[in-house]
């Protein structure tokens, strides 16, 4: 029998192999099937990231809540439940893999994970829309976050999002597709965003527009990197009430989500579970973060990067094998 506290050490501990397996090769008197019945056997849930997050996060009315999904690969196997086609931003197309959507707190520089959501709607008949407003409706009455602003991408930005968003007092920043159409008066109808005309003042207020299905007006922005690429950014603000250059500032601020998702990936090899229940999936990606938080924590500590504090745990070993090789290189005679 193992503990979760072995579980995780191994996630943390571990270069490249997390399957079941390896753990059990090295953990005395552990078997393949030890390994597997204790991740099929806890009920780890959600709860437990708040749990680690609570006391970190800087809990403050200057603060963003970022939203997100990633797709953990599982483009190999076979059966294996909770798997389904669904798009992938990594790849940009539809791979067999399992969707985790994620919500992160964030103070502008620092972040953690608050919770998550295993898209399974042939289980539990839920959209990823509606995880997105469940996550954030029990984050503002449950757990008394403070962050008035929330990020998210365009796949987020559907109308009851907005709205819901809206309901709750809130502030969204997110980014519309440049097909969507907007209204910027009764008379004009609906337009594509190309077709606005901005003058000097709409590029540096925004312009106030109608989007279909959403009953309140937002404030549209012509955001252009330096690359030359545009994007469109929306928020529930008051008219004239902020600059582009803000938005696009805090819009920037929604990729750190990102790096969580490299970083849980990478580092703690959250897509990298073979085990076939949906259980053992769900306790094996909440170590995972557990592992996350353990390498998050280290690195505060010493100022370095997560990666560096994983690399650094395999530092010593190869100092000692450049020393003292156990396999010495081949010379022939």
């Amino acid at each position: 029998m193992i503990t979760k506290q072995q579980y995780v050490q191994y996630l943390i501990s571990t270069p490249v192999n997390y399957t079941c397996t390896n753990l059990a090769n090295h953990l005395e008197d552990t078997s393949h099937d030890t390994v597997n019945d204790y991740l099929r056997r806890e009920r780890n849930t959600a709860r437990h990231i708040w749990e680690l997050a609570g006391p970190l996060i800087n809990n403050q009315s200057d603060a963003y809540l970022i939203i997100d999904d990633s797709v953990q690969d599982k483009r190999h196997s076979h059966v294996m439940e909770l798997v389904k086609r669904q798009y992938s931003g990594n790849v940009h197309g539809l791979v067999k893999g399992i969707g985790i959507v994620n919500l992160v707190h964030s103070d502008g520089t620092d972040y953690y994970p608050i919770d998550f959501r295993v898209y399974a709607p042939d289980m539990d008949g839920l959209t990823k829309n509606e995880h997105f407003r469940d996550m954030l409706r029990e984050a503002y009455h449950k757990k008394g976050i403070q962050a008035p602003i929330i990020l998210f991408d365009t796949w987020y930005a559907a109308a009851d999002n907005l709205k819901f968003i809206h309901s709750l007092g809130k502030t969204f920043v997110t980014t519309l597709k440049e097909n969507r159409r907007v209204s910027l008066s009764r008379e004009g109808g609906y337009i594509h965003l190309e077709q606005i005309e901005w003058t000097p003042d709409r590029l540096r207020y925004g312009v106030e527009v109608k989007l279909k299905e959403v009953p309140f007006k937002v404030q549209l922005f012509k955001v252009v990197a330096t690359n030359g690429d545009i994007e469109w950014a929306i928020t529930n603000r008051a008219p004239q009430s902020i600059e582009t250059q803000v938005v696009q500032k805090e819009n920037q601020v929604r990729w750190v989500i990102e790096q969580l998702h490299r970083e849980l990936k990478q580092l703690t090899g959250i897509e990298k579970c073979q085990c076939r229940k949906q259980r053992a999936q769900r306790n094996h990606f909440v170590c995972c973060y557990q592992a996350w938080f353990s390498l998050k924590i280290l690195a505060k500590k010493l100022k370095a990067t997560l990666y560096q504090v994983k690399h650094n745990l395999w530092s010593d070993y190869l100092c000692n094998e450049l020393r003292n090789p156990h396999i010495p290189v081949y010379q022939p005679a």
